[in-house]
């Protein structure tokens, strides 16, 4: 059966480029229900539009900062109703009919948990009501009545009980952010903590390491975001950098690492023709060890991930290898002869383990820092060094697990696209 195709809005009092967390995860969360192919707008009154597929319906009076709901909070915040609430109310919530026209799914984040414009929260409580009313998603990042901050602006009786009383929202879907907030939550509304979601924020390693979109290709095309570790051995393919050994060690760390892949980031060395016979030899090496779609090679990499019209024979951009020693867990370099071994610098600077073979221009370069095996070790305990060395690295094992757990593309599977799909 076809997945449908939802119909959504994101609503909260402002979008980018103004800065802020929740403005933040409402863009990326945007983009990718977009690029599962729903429908998305974003109401927001402060913003300008962020991508092409998602129109930005702005509506003034939603805002945290409008002068009328300005006015509103400083009497709220004093315990007093102003007298054109009710006024303030009716004008959101005229204004926002016509933005959610055709709307299957309303997500309001941190607009029903926080009194930064209680009146928009008023108008989305009465759209709730109605009978022709969007599904309701009320995505809390923060809770006003749970905040020592907050307490003084708050009060009892209506609007500011609509922050917590579950009463007031009947049907709708709560969401937090974390296990913390869920039990916060749970406790403030008197409900189950099982029928409150829990959707983690998640990052985007494109942005954040600044990648550039040929890397971002060879990530898809490799299937690199899956590895665990990532071994990286920038090298031209030479018989003299030993690459042999690097795919029987991936093959013995595969037996404890599953997810363990290798990228070879060089061509063939273009000096000697034998090399061509080398790189046949190392391809058919890693299809006998089983290690096709693990062990990398940018060398045969196919014109259509890397948009020219044949196969990549010169060095990638020093740009995209820079990537790679930033997305990798470690170096391996497992040459029988340098002259001096500049990866190492590189992985220093990167925050990359170095492990590497034990002749005399490596060890210089890599003194203690560095982890060290004959260029003709016993494939097994080379993956054992770099086992046991990274398990006992809590950086590592932190990395692992957001790389694991919490990029956007794994939260959306895992979290948010079930929970549109309720």
């Amino acid at each position: 059966r076809m997945k449908p195709t939802l119909s959504i809005a994101l609503v909260h009092y402002s979008a980018p480029p103004i800065v802020g967390g929740v403005e933040s995860v409402l863009a990326q969360h945007a983009r990718l229900m977009a690029d599962d192919g729903h429908a998305v707008r974003v109401i927001a009154a402060r913003g300008e539009p962020f991508d092409e597929r998602i129109p930005l319906i702005q509506l003034p009076l939603i805002d945290s900062r409008h002068p009328r709901v300005l006015a509103a909070k400083a009497e709220l915040d004093a315990g007093r109703a102003p007298p054109d609430f009710s006024a303030l109310t009716d004008d959101i919530t005229r204004a926002l009919r016509p933005a959610l026209a055709g709307v299957h799914l309303l997500i309001a984040h941190n607009v029903c948990s926080l009194n930064k414009n209680l009146a928009l929260t008023a108008a989305l409580h009465n759209l709730s009501r109605e009978s022709d009313s969007p599904k309701f998603i009320l995505w809390h990042h923060d809770l006003a009545w749970t905040t020592p901050r907050y307490r003084a602006e708050l009060h009892d009786g209506w609007p500011w009980d609509l922050l917590r009383a579950a009463s007031a929202w009947p049907g709708v879907r709560h969401v937090v952010v974390s296990e913390f907030r869920r039990r916060e939550l749970a406790h403030l509304l008197n409900i189950a903590s099982d029928s409150i979601a829990v959707v983690p924020n998640g990052i985007e390693t494109a942005r954040l390491l600044k990648l550039e979109p040929q890397t971002e290709s060879l990530i898809d095309s490799m299937q690199l975001a899956d590895a665990e570790p990532l071994l990286l051995l920038p090298v031209r393919i030479t018989p003299r950098k030993n690459i042999e050994l690097a795919l029987r060690v991936l093959a013995a760390l595969r037996r404890r690492c599953p997810r363990a892949m290798l990228v070879v980031t060089g061509p063939e060395g273009p000096h000697n023709p034998a090399n061509a016979g080398y790189k046949r030899a190392l391809f058919d090496l890693r299809d006998e060890l089983g290690l096709r779609g693990a062990a990398h090679f940018a060398a045969e990499v196919r014109a259509d991930t890397l948009g020219r019209s044949r196969p990549y024979d010169d060095f990638l951009p020093d740009a995209v290898v820079a990537d790679f020693f930033r997305l990798a867990d470690a170096l391996i370099f497992p040459s029988r002869e340098e002259g001096f071994g500049i990866p190492l610098l590189e992985a220093a600077l990167t925050r990359l383990p170095v492990f590497c073979a034990d002749i005399p221009p490596l060890r210089d370069l890599g003194g203690d820092e560095a982890v060290y095996f004959s260029p003709d070790a016993d494939p097994g305990s080379v993956a054992g060094l770099i086992a046991d060395h990274l398990r006992a690295d809590p950086a590592y094992r932190f990395s692992a697990r957001v790389k694991r757990r919490f990029t956007w593309q794994r939260i959306y599977a895992d979290y948010i696209a079930p929970l549109l799909l309720e």
